[in-house]
């Protein structure tokens, strides 16, 4: 008998301790820049539940992704390993297969007694990861689902431009598949668990095309919304290699010519505010469950997204615009032993960080043991300490051997043919002079190129077609 007792209060005590774990809401946006209002990056931007999430959170003004677009991007920040390692640099490479033994940041957690699920968009949708989830909806090959479209596309004008479009289209919210992806997110925070969860919400606006519904559009007077400012010589001083990703005659001339620049500024923002809406549903949800005191809470975008500026549209450059992105946590009091303290509401993080940190800034959060494959930092200092020392650029890169590095002041880039550009970011925000050529810099440049990762891994096989 003595034994049984015994038995029992081992079970009921890794019971509890497995009830003591935080529970992490994993929150993913695609394709949104800095145009939120907690970072100021479009005067009209409407987003009042990221804007309130970040009022409740601490918010990283500087984060940057590691590549400027979704599958390197979300492989890296799901592994923890740099793309400049794996060799997964373009969203044509398929991340498990050069990844083969990697262990990510849900099996990570699942490994240490947590239940997985998830549902949307996490990694980039034709190379989703079964093994990393006990749970996925729609299901674990196809995490994502489908979205209405409007009856006669393309809406906005531009032939033969795919999805390169934007435009109302005429369904309920309850439509459209990131409401559904949030519906699906709401119903597993109101499920008791006998494990703590990992539970990841994957929003695909902004992501084109920018079909949402019209009362988003509505949300603004079109005729008024403001336009990036672009220089006319703002790609004179760049070298050939950033010319080649810019295309200024690709996306930007067809807007242009089809005047199109303020309509596709009006579709981005009501494609952000769709997706803001469905962010609020799952805060709502989060708060009316009873969880919120013991759930970490951490919502980031995989890249940013250019409207124009640098003559440029989409993702896939090292330009600020490609590669900023929202990064915020919420820790509440007394869940972490790293951060006892929980993190403390409305605080503004100033230093570069990337978003590489993630993975051990949630296990060093969660107090899981490390993963020593993980190349970047935890954060938790960061949390603690707004004014941390923290040294380390963040690095973000984009193609093999393309890097961009970036501190509180510089944006140091460098190209594979080694071609450079060089901002500052004090006197010059929106990097329209290119300093490199500054002999007076360069000890400047020097400095900054230390940082550059040392191994350059060979491209990673590409999807057969």
């Amino acid at each position: 008998m003595k034994r049984v007792f015994t038995i029992l209060a081992a079970v009921l005590l890794g019971f509890a301790h497995a009830q003591a774990k935080p529970n992490v809401l994993f929150i993913a946006i695609d394709d949104l820049n800095d145009w939120i209002g907690a970072l100021g990056g479009h005067p009209q931007a409407r987003t009042p539940n990221l804007d309130r999430l970040a009022k409740r959170a601490t918010l990283f003004t500087r984060a940057y992704c590691q590549a400027p677009a979704c599958n390197p991007s979300r492989a890296s920040l799901m592994t923890g390993i740099l793309p400049s390692t794996s060799g997964v640099y373009l969203n044509s490479q398929p991340w498990r297969a050069a990844m083969p033994n990697a262990v990510t940041l849900p099996q990570h957690f699942m490994k240490h007694g947590y239940w997985a699920g998830g549902s949307g968009k996490i990694y980039h949708g034709p190379f989703p990861d079964p093994p990393s989830w006990n749970r996925y909806w729609p299901s674990p090959t196809k995490n994502k689902p489908n979205d209405p479209q409007p009856a006669k596309r393309p809406v906005n004008g531009i032939p033969k431009a795919a999805h390169f479009d934007w435009g109302p289209v005429d369904v309920a919210d309850e439509k459209m598949g990131d409401h559904l992806v949030a519906d699906w997110v709401i119903g597993q925070l109101g499920r008791k668990r006998d494990k703590p969860f990992f539970l990841a919400c994957g929003i695909y606006r902004p992501h084109l095309p920018w079909y949402v519904p019209q009362k988003y559009f509505d949300l603004f007077d079109a005729e008024k919304l403001t336009l990036p400012n672009v220089p006319d010589d703002d790609l004179d001083d760049i070298p050939a290699a950033g010319v080649k990703m810019a295309q200024p005659q690709g996306d930007h001339a067809r807007v242009l010519r089809h005047e199109q620049w303020r309509k596709a500024v009006h579709g981005y923002l009501a494609a952000t505010a769709f997706a803001d809406a469905q962010v609020g549903r799952v805060l709502d949800a989060l708060d009316k469950s009873g969880q919120a005191d013991n759930t970490i809470v951490v919502l980031w975008t995989d890249h940013g997204w250019h409207l124009g500026e640098k003559k440029h549209w989409r993702k896939f450059t090292l330009w600020e615009e490609s590669a900023r992105t929202p990064l915020m946590f919420v820790v509440p009091k007394g869940l972490a032993k790293a951060l006892p303290g929980g993190t403390l509401a409305d605080v503004r993080v100033d230093r570069p960080v990337g978003l590489i940190d993630i993975y051990p800034t949630l296990l060093d959060l969660c107090g899981l043991a490390a993963n020593p494959a993980n190349e970047g930092r935890s954060l938790a200092p960061l949390l603690a300490d707004k004014n941390a020392k923290w040294q380390r650029p963040a690095l973000t890169t984009h193609g093999r051997n393309n890097h961009g590095l970036r501190t509180a002041r510089w944006r140091y880039i460098r190209y594979a043919d080694g071609s450079e550009e060089l901002y500052d970011h004090e006197a010059d925000p929106n990097e329209w002079r290119n300093l490199a050529d500054n002999p007076k810099l360069a000890k400047t440049k020097k400095r900054l190129a230390r940082w550059l990762p040392n191994t350059n891994a060979p491209n990673a096989k590409q999807r057969k077609r």
